[in-house]
Order: structure tokens, then sequence, then C-alpha cells
């Protein structure tokens, strides 16, 4: 069983950083990309930022852009979110999950974890 558990949530002011980290355990898989998502209260899940394998190639929302870097450290089997200058928009629960083949759906996902920006 693949599991991913992620850390490093909670509560910040705005203006504030945070980094998020993304623990893969469990059944060895190949991995084709790395990616976080969030869904604030009350709103659908929605796509923050991925991270390719082959070439470590990043992509992200456009709201977050210069703000948030996604990272990973292969030796650890770990995907990071470092946040910077929250905003209280950033407010969600953030969940890693793992895209197994190239345009396909991503086929693993952590528990999530809470961050909170207050204003």
């Amino acid at each position: 069983q693949v599991q991913l558990v992620e850390s490093g949530g909670g509560l910040v002011q705005a203006g504030g950083s945070l980094r998020l980290s993304c623990a893969a355990s469990g059944r060895t898989f190949s991995s084709y990309a790395m990616g976080w998502f969030r869904q604030a209260p009350g709103k659908e899940r929605e796509f923050v930022a991925v991270i390719r394998q082959i070439d470590g190639n990043t992509y992200y929302r456009d709201s977050v852009k210069g703000r948030f870097t996604i990272s990973r450290d292969n030796a650890k089997n770990t995907v990071y979110l470092q946040m910077n200058s929250l905003k209280a928009e950033d407010t969600a629960v953030y969940y890693c999950a793992a895209q197994t083949k190239a345009y396909s759906d991503y086929d693993y996902w952590g528990q999530g974890t809470q961050v909170t920006v207050s204003s």
C-alpha cells in the first residue's frame, strides 16, 4: 500500500511562511510527477503546483507564482511546498498527490494538512 503523509500545516498570520512536507512510504512505485492541491471551505479542490520527476520541471497555479516553491528530495521520498507571503485566501486543506503516468489522473493522495492564514 502506498501512503502519502503531509505535515507542516498550521496557523500563520498573513505575510508569514510555512513549509509543507509530503513523505511517501509503502509499496515502491514510479512517480511521473508529484503535485500539491488544496481545498478551501465550500470550494472544489484546486491545483497548486507540480514537479516532474524526470527533470524537476515545475508549474504553478497563477495565484501562487512567485510565492510558493515546490521541490523534492528523492533520497527521502519527500516533496515540499514552501509557501511565502501567505494570504488569507491561501487558507485550505493541502493535499499532496502522485501521478504515475503522463496525462493520467493522480493515483495516490495524502490525507491533507490544514493551513490557516489569519489576517
